[in-house]
């Protein structure tokens, strides 16, 4: 069974690195989704409906621990290897990097159609 201590460190990870707010850990998973890999967001799913059976003892006994250790080890570790500033230079750099394309494009068919009107 996922503890609450785990609980709340994988909602600070996701806070600390990813940047996503929300009230609680499922929150904060639903808002992160889209910005880990595939095989993290599998963990994510797995730790999510631990939490969510957590609250009821019976279906709390379908939680695998073994499982349930080995996604937060996975999902903790990923988190831990994201750096926050790192992220924004990318994203930074990929928008400069589309911009001067974009401008690049645009003054070739500049020229293009200077040409194609003579006036080059």
């Amino acid at each position: 069974m996922i503890c609450e201590q785990r609980a709340r460190r994988l909602a600070d990870l996701l806070h600390r690195k990813l940047g996503v707010g929300g009230r609680g850990l499922e929150a904060r998973l639903r808002r992160a989704r889209r910005r880990l890999p595939r095989h993290i967001r599998r963990e994510v799913d797995l730790l999510a409906e631990a939490v969510r059976l957590q609250g009821n003892p019976q279906l709390a006994r379908r939680n695998d621990p073994a499982r349930l250790e080995a996604a937060f080890r996975a999902v903790e570790s990923h988190l831990d290897g994201l750096d926050k500033w790192q992220r924004r230079k990318d994203a930074a750099l990929s928008l400069l990097t589309v911009n001067a394309f974009n401008l690049l494009v645009v003054a070739a068919l500049l020229v293009a159609v200077l040409r194609w009107r003579g006036l080059l």
